[in-house]
């Protein structure tokens, strides 16, 4: 899978795991191509998953975030009003940037950044002209009750 199909995978389902388990698919597993037992980065394909995974970090139509259970997300641009505008329920770190960083030293280190810094004003409009219940219904059942609402790590 190259990194263009992967964007599109993301466009088409709206919200996708990078790497953990949840209620919605999970972007290691689909560039794989099947599913990975332990860390993905022992896997054959543990460079071709790095490369795209990067691409689609890097892409202006993928936020990520900890939308999904406060595990790393990708959210196409499509969604991010309705995410904004869920904030009030997932929290705002939910919906918080996540820029992750590969020291030079070998060390992975994320920063946050807050929707009220990367978020553009026609998003915003979107998100404050959307009822809570449209967000919800954009973003699917993940955002509702335990699928996406509970901690951390459950």
């Amino acid at each position: 899978m190259d990194a263009i199909e992967a964007l599109s995978f993301v466009e088409a389902h709206g919200v996708v795991l990078v790497a953990a388990r949840g209620p919605v698919p999970r972007m290691t597993e689909v560039i794989a191509g099947e599913p990975i037992a332990g860390s993905w980065w022992g896997h054959p394909k543990g460079r071709e998953i790095y490369r795209v995974l990067t691409a689609l970090e890097e892409s202006t139509d993928v936020l990520v975030c900890r939308a999904v259970r406060g595990k790393v997300t990708l959210v196409h641009r499509r969604l991010w009003p309705a995410l904004l505008r869920a904030a009030e329920v997932l929290g705002p770190e939910r919906v918080e940037r996540v820029i992750q960083e590969h020291t030079s030293s070998g060390h992975h280190v994320s920063h946050s950044i807050a929707s009220s810094q990367w978020a553009d004003a026609d998003t915003v409009s979107k998100a404050a002209s959307m009822s809570l219940a449209d967000a919800l219904d954009a973003l699917g059942s993940w955002s509702r009750g335990a699928g996406g609402i509970g901690p951390t790590g459950s």
